[in-house]
């Protein structure tokens, strides 16, 4: 069972391995429900996310 500390950090090491791709999700977060919140972002974010994961999926 993971812990308000786990999910903390787990929520760090997204918002780090997103930021060496230059992506910032201004409303990540982890809300009560102890699971990570992502938010809302614009269009933009949502393709750079999207073409991380696409390159990160090739290899």
């Amino acid at each position: 069972m993971q812990t308000p500390y786990d999910t903390t950090l787990c929520l760090e090491e997204l918002r780090d391995a997103l930021a060496l791709h230059g992506i910032t999700l201004p409303s990540l977060r982890t809300p009560p429900t102890g699971q990570i919140a992502l938010g809302n972002c614009n269009p933009a974010t949502a393709r750079e996310l999207a073409a991380a994961l696409r390159k990160a999926a090739e290899g």
